[in-house]
Formats: C-alpha cells, structure tokens, sequence
C-alpha cells in the first residue's frame, strides 16, 4: 500500500511565509519558459527534458539560446534534486531536504526566472535565521515559500521574518503553519 506521507518530521514544522504578492499570469510566462524547454528537447531529439543529462545539455549549447539553456538546466537540474530529497526522506535526512530546498529556490529565481524580490527576501531571511530548508511553493511570480523549521527555531525566523518584511515593503507576511498528513480520503 501506498503511503501518500509516511514520514514524521519530529523536530520540524512546515511553514508557508506568504508575501502577498499576487502572481498573475494572464499572458502566461510559463508558456514562454515551456517553449524554451520544448526547444531545447526537440534540438537534443528527445521527448520532455526527464531523458536528458546536463551533458546532453552542454553538448547543444551553441546551437540553443542561453536563456534556452538556463531553463533547460533548471529542469535537468531539479530533476536530480527531486530523487535527493526522496531518498533523503527515506534516510529522515533534512539536512539534504534543506539544502535542495535552498537549490531549488536560487534554480528557479536565477535559471528558471520565476521568483520575485519578495520571494527572494524571504528565503534570505529564512538563510539568515538557520532555517534548515526554504523555496519557492507553487508557480512563482509572488505567493510563498515554504519553509523547513526546527522546532526551536520556528518563533525566532516568524518574527524575524515579519518584522523585517514589514520594515522593508510595509506590510507583515501571512504564515501559515502545514500540517503534514496522508491526505485526504474517504472514511
């Protein structure tokens, strides 16, 4: 039987720090960024970017544009952090959950380009207040990160992270403590 959870993670919480920045995507960034991951698998004359390597990648280099080849690594890259962290949390290993976490984030404000100023300040603040993990949670653009916490850290990085947000772009954050479970289902 599948477990849709099974993991206890005693000694974290998972907070969303929302900025309140509402991520519109009306003429659809994504749709460009989807593109340039299209492009660069039909140039390496494969399917989706899950069958390609960054090798595969670096190879192509000069025949795609380098916004296509930052996208494309992100994928490539996020793919190989995805199987880390499963495997991490199969060890109760947060230490590397975090760090992709951390990855993550600087891959898709940096390569994939979909993070903002505020999303970017959050996580910072959450580095900064030895926060074991935090990104980006959803489509970017604004919205939240999502954020791995000791216990004993949890209090010091939410009023951290209130009050220097509001100090900087004048209004608190919304967090929203998740409550981790398998799910929802049918009694």
């Amino acid at each position: 039987e599948y477990e849709y959870f099974p993991f206890k993670l005693d000694g974290y919480k998972l907070v969303l720090v929302d900025s309140k920045v509402k991520h519109e995507l009306v003429d659809s960034p994504y749709n460009k960024r989807r593109a340039s991951c299209e492009h660069v698998a039909k140039t390496l004359g494969i399917e989706t970017l899950r069958d390609a390597e960054l090798a595969d990648l670096d190879r192509i280099k000069d025949q795609i544009s380098e916004e296509d080849y930052k996208r494309a690594k992100y994928v490539i890259e996020e793919k190989q952090r995805v199987l880390d962290v499963c495997d991490a949390l199969q060890r109760g290993d947060y230490d590397t959950v975090g760090d992709r976490m951390y990855k993550t984030h600087e891959g898709m404000s940096k390569l994939y380009e979909v993070s903002c100023e505020e999303l970017d300040y959050l996580n910072d603040i959450a580095k900064e207040c030895g926060v074991t993990g935090s990104r980006i949670m959803g489509g970017g653009f604004g919205g939240c990160t999502i954020n791995l916490v000791k216990d004993e850290l949890y209090d010091h990085f939410i009023a951290t992270a209130k009050e220097k947000f509001n100090a900087k772009y004048g209004h608190e954050p919304q967090v929203y403590e998740v409550i981790v479970s398998d799910g929802a289902r049918r009694c």
